[in-house]
């Protein structure tokens, strides 16, 4: 039987990308999702696809990270036998190549306060039910090295890592663990909205390699989250 049979996995943005990756390996490791993004619509898809295909129990939440009293809301509002949440992937996030100045609202919005929102209410929840919690942050490259046109999105994974290692101090005494996964290039719709749905430019980016899949990025996490409780990645 998997490690993670039964437990409860929160991914946030999960409709497309990394995270429908990651909702789609937890379910087949046996686990229940709570399925959160924006749009309501796609994520109740994947958990009827996913329901008919491991009988995975599944929450879906329609919810944008970037508003702090939805997250807090919705989180407080699940019943208590899903409150009891053991693992966190902080997925949500946008990318939106330009100039400095450009869109740095929305990218600070959602991938540097989003994650505290959602990080903020679930952490006491692992601790108040005594779980072997697990929060998986998904960093970049981008946030060890700029590169031009993308000083607000690299300075928002670099305060992604330092979230992660600040956190992991501040929850060493708890059975709590703390992950930052880096990727590099990875291929997902992720890239269409960092070029503001630039097709073209888009797929130049990967020109010439064989880029990274959101699988290959799941898998990882579900590696990480199945190794013994006194392992820290």
């Amino acid at each position: 039987m998997s490690v993670l049979q039964g437990k409860i996995v929160f991914v946030s943005g999960a409709s497309s990308g990394i995270g429908k990756a990651c909702a789609e390996r937890f379910a087949k490791a046996g686990a229940k999702l709570i399925l959160c993004a924006r749009s309501i619509d796609k994520i109740t898809a994947l958990a009827e696809q996913l329901k008919a295909m491991y009988q995975t129990e599944s929450r879906v939440i329609g919810l944008d990270v970037r508003n702090r009293e939805a997250v807090l809301a919705a989180v407080q509002s699940l019943p208590e036998v899903w409150q009891a949440i053991d693992v966190l992937i902080n997925n949500a996030g946008v990318w939106l190549q330009g100039p400095l100045g450009e869109s740095w609202d929305t990218m600070i919005d959602t991938n540097v306060k989003g994650l505290l929102y959602l990080t903020r209410a679930i952490v006491p929840l692992m601790l108040k039910y005594q779980r072997n919690g697990h929060v998986v942050n998904i960093g970049s490259v981008a946030g060890i090295h700029a590169y031009p046109g993308g000083a607000v999105y690299c300075a928002c994974k670099a305060a992604v890592q330092f979230i992660s290692d600040g956190l992991r101090m501040d929850v060493v005494d708890t059975p709590i663990r703390v992950t930052n996964i880096q990727p590099g290039m990875v291929q997902t719709d992720f890239s269409k909205v960092r070029f503001h749905g630039d097709e073209k430019k888009a797929a130049e980016v990967n020109e010439g390699i064989t880029p990274l899949s959101a699988e290959d990025i799941a898998d990882i996490i579900i590696y990480d989250a199945s190794v013994p409780p006194h392992v820290q990645i």
